[in-house]
């Protein structure tokens, strides 16, 4: 059996999604057959002493300090963003620039030009057999895959409703400490951006429409938080009494908007209609720790999935009339997506796996030179609705335009 060719990966940043990305890139060859081998070469970090116990810890076989290193490398072939949004493009165009594949984690940008500029920078590299991908890892739940496949089947005929929800509640303690994900100037929205962009992202890849006008509503229920660690320096206020400093929010903690659909393409069963969609994302939903909903409902049926049993894809049918109701269908068969290739029957999946998967999609894609989905193209249109909605919530919830 022939070995395969390395593909040599060099990852920028090492915390949540880093260790993540690590566990993918380390696993998917050994469950899944590739036609290259990915190889964790390198991981860089601003902190020399972090990056280096992370790359021992994640199994990188060498660290570098400043991101520019790896895709001045020529041992690289692949670089994967796992960084703060206002990072994204620079380090996605540059490596684009220099011939590396990209896989860059969601929201592709802070803002729709930075998110243009990317994507023409793809488009180009594209022409030289150099891939890029964003890293929307929810595609990749079996579950959710089951149902793009039965929305393409026909089997919820046209489609009427989209409702989607995320629901976090690690924010709800007001004085739990600042970070970069309440900094708009890093990440570019809060409960908007970093998790309403899956949700926007699984429902018009499930149905396979695209969001075409909403209507916006934007609130944020703890203007300020304490400083802690090395944020402490970043401009904060104390109070009269010497208590820690504070410093302002400025993203939204929760989302609310309605949304239409365009028709769809042929390709997704669609017909003239337009659906219309209720979309939430908060990180204040006590109780409710990574509550991805998704619910679709067409003239002959319904999908309905929540990953906190993610193993789990409820469908209703209308033909099996008057007593039909919604059944719960196991999602660990060998025929249902990725699943093949893991445990027996019934044993159902976690979280990691969706990376594992991404991986696995991207590496196959990378041989075969052609592009992997979904796109820079696809992660800005996502960007559009993003922008859209902070345009309606600005103006009275005024219905925007995408």
């Amino acid at each position: 059996m022939t070995t395969p060719q390395p593909l040599r990966i060099g990852m920028i940043g090492y915390a949540f999604m880093g260790a993540a990305h690590s566990h993918a890139w380390r696993t998917a060859p050994r469950f899944f057959d590739l036609p290259l081998e990915p190889q964790l070469t390198a991981v860089a970090g601003r902190n020399a002493s972090g990056v280096q116990a992370a790359a021992r810890k994640l199994g990188w076989a060498s660290s570098e300090t400043d991101w520019r290193r790896l895709i001045e490398r020529d041992d690289i072939d692949l670089i994967d963003i796992c960084t703060p949004g206002d990072t994204h493009a620079e380090i996605a165009i540059a490596a684009l620039d220099a011939g590396k594949h990209v896989l860059c984690e969601k929201p592709l940008a802070n803002s729709v030009s930075e998110a243009e500029r990317m994507t023409e920078a793809a488009d180009a590299a594209a022409k030289n057999g150099v891939f890029s991908m964003c890293g929307f890892t929810y595609r990749r739940t079996p579950a959710l895959s089951l149902a793009k496949r039965m929305v393409e089947q026909g089997r919820l005929g046209s489609i009427r409703h989209v409702r989607a929800q995320y629901l976090q509640d690690w924010l709800s303690d007001e004085n739990a400490p600042m970070t970069w994900r309440l900094d708009k100037s890093k990440s570019g929205s809060g409960s908007l951006g970093d998790i309403g962009a899956h949700s926007i992202d699984a429902a018009q890849w499930v149905t396979g429409r695209k969001i075409s006008g909403v209507s916006a509503l934007l609130e944020t229920f703890v203007p300020e938080r304490p400083l802690a660690g090395d944020l402490v320096g970043l401009g904060g206020h104390g109070d009269a009494t010497g208590n820690a400093p504070r410093a302002a929010v400025t993203v939204d903690d929760a989302a609310i908007f309605t949304a239409r659909f365009d028709s769809g393409t042929a390709s997704a069963g669609a017909n003239s209609s337009s659906p219309i969609g209720v979309f939430e994302a908060t990180r204040y939903a006590l109780g409710r720790k990574n509550a991805m909903r998704l619910e679709v409902n067409g003239t002959k049926g319904s999908l309905a999935f929540d990953f906190e049993d993610m193993n789990v894809l409820s469908f209703y049918d209308a033909a099996e009339g008057p007593d039909a109701g919604f059944r719960r269908i196991m999602v660990t068969e060998p025929e249902h997506p990725y699943v093949g290739s893991w445990w027996p029957t019934g044993h159902g999946l976690g979280y990691e796996h969706g990376f594992t998967h991404q991986v696995v999609d991207l590496v196959n894609a990378v041989a075969e030179r052609r592009q992997p989905e979904p796109s820079f193209a696809d992660a800005l249109q996502v960007q559009r609705v993003l922008a859209a909605v902070e345009a309606s919530a600005a103006s009275a919830s005024r219905w925007q335009e995408v």
